[in-house]
């Protein structure tokens, strides 16, 4: 399989929300979330359990552990070739429904217009 573009969901106001939320948080949870951004780069859709994983609705999460806590970033495939990384959280428990219903609202804006919530580095 060959690999996917990751890319980052842009915001109307310019904000891209996993690299806000991946600034907050440590230099080794940083690293390591990274790490599997890579691993999804790599295999795309080939990425399973316990690495990846599918929620609903075209969701799907990257699965990171780190000292007793659990980072997700959620993300959504856009065709074969690209997948938008949409946000990342700290899980507590179970998934939240409202942090799945925030990224199919991104992926729905995406899908609309690829251009205007794509993040390109300056």
């Amino acid at each position: 399989m060959p690999q996917v573009q990751v890319v980052f969901y842009r915001e109307e106001d310019g904000s891209v929300p996993v690299l806000d939320w991946l600034d907050g948080l440590a230099d080794k949870a940083q690293a390591k979330c990274t790490a599997k951004i890579e691993r999804l780069a790599e295999l795309g859709h080939e990425l399973r359990r316990p690495e990846a994983d599918y929620l609903r609705d075209d969701i799907c999460e990257l699965r990171i552990g780190l000292q007793g806590v659990n980072y997700r970033i959620r993300y959504f495939f856009h065709g074969r070739t690209a997948a938008v990384l949409s946000h990342g959280l700290l899980k507590e428990r179970r998934v939240p429904p409202k942090e799945i219903d925030l990224a199919v609202e991104r992926e729905n804006r995406f899908e609309a217009a690829p251009e205007a919530h794509t993040h390109r580095e300056a």
